[in-house]
């Protein structure tokens, strides 16, 4: 039996192909789930959850006991499969991640665009999401902005993503697990220079923490308050009339990339202080050696 008052009822009771629910979850406080979710969650045929262990916690917390199936990175295209066929059949289908929105940084997006392509009908159900949630309280623009997700793990697919982030005028998003945090704010204050952001952690959850500043102070916090748990970061986009009043004279940046390299010091760790002593990216600093050479015809 279809759920009632949902967009796809019609169809399904004209006996066609099942609906997939792409069902919101709580991103820590479980009071977060809407009454929707749970009503969907109780009338699924079945569920497919990144984690069924984490999902299962959340059905007993509320008394549910559907069918409960694992759909996650490793699934490979067998499974994505045997849901289409669930779906094709007619069967209803609520996909969940473990937390917030499935299709966002997860392989919900697989089974979704899979089910669009065979005309299944798909309905989001709303509610909790991290990077919105740590936008809003952020205190940064909220009018324009982007999301990263999680930066790649490859070095140079990494450094490639976040080089491309260094004229981004919109405040940017991003996911960060503890272990990487600190070597992610390095490469962002390297490569994109001194910028405000706000760094959420553990959003609903009891140890809750919003921290707002640089992201220089914010390197130094984490360095001496260990990451811990789940991380989102906010940063401010590229402000083109702050970037111009922040330059420093062109030959006073080569002046100090010479003087640091006559102490013995390599070139790329005296543009690498410059930039940082400056508040400048590295590719601001290298733009300035290159401006001064060509201005002397060398």
């Amino acid at each position: 039996m279809a759920p009632k008052d949902d967009p796809a009822d019609e169809k399904i009771s004209n006996g066609a192909s099942g609906t997939l629910y792409l069902c919101a979850t709580p991103i820590g406080n479980l009071e977060d789930i809407s009454l929707r979710a749970l009503r969907l969650l109780k009338e699924a045929d079945l569920i497919a959850a990144e984690d069924t262990r984490h999902t299962r916690k959340l059905l007993a917390h509320y008394g549910i006991h559907t069918p409960v199936t694992s759909f996650h990175s490793h699934s490979g295209p067998k499974k994505c499969e045997y849901l289409l066929g669930l779906l094709l059949s007619g069967k209803h289908l609520t996909l969940v991640s473990d937390a917030g929105m499935p299709g966002i940084s997860d392989p919900g997006e697989v089974l979704v665009d899979a089910a669009i392509k065979s005309g299944v009908s798909i309905v989001p159900v709303p509610g909790p999401n991290a990077a919105l949630a740590a936008l809003v309280v952020s205190g940064l623009n909220t009018s324009r902005f982007c999301f990263e997700g999680f930066l790649p793990a490859n070095k140079r697919t990494r450094k490639k993503r976040i080089a491309s982030l260094t004229k981004e005028e919109r405040t940017t998003i991003l996911y960060e697990a503890p272990h990487r945090l600190l070597k992610t704010l390095d490469e962002l204050l390297d490569q994109l220079g001194d910028r405000r952001l706000s760094v959420a952690r553990e959003l609903t959850k009891h140890y809750e923490e919003i921290w707002r500043g640089s992201l220089s102070s914010a390197l130094e916090y984490f360095r001496r308050n260990s990451p811990l748990g789940e991380f989102t970061i906010v940063l401010e986009g590229n402000k083109n009339e702050v970037r111009e009043e922040v330059k420093t004279d062109l030959s006073a940046i080569a002046s100090q990339v010479s003087g640091l390299q006559a102490e013995g010091m390599p070139r790329l760790a005296a543009i690498k202080e410059v930039a940082k002593k400056n508040k400048l990216t590295r590719n601001e600093v290298y733009a300035a050696l290159l401006r001064i050479k060509k201005d002397e015809g060398q």
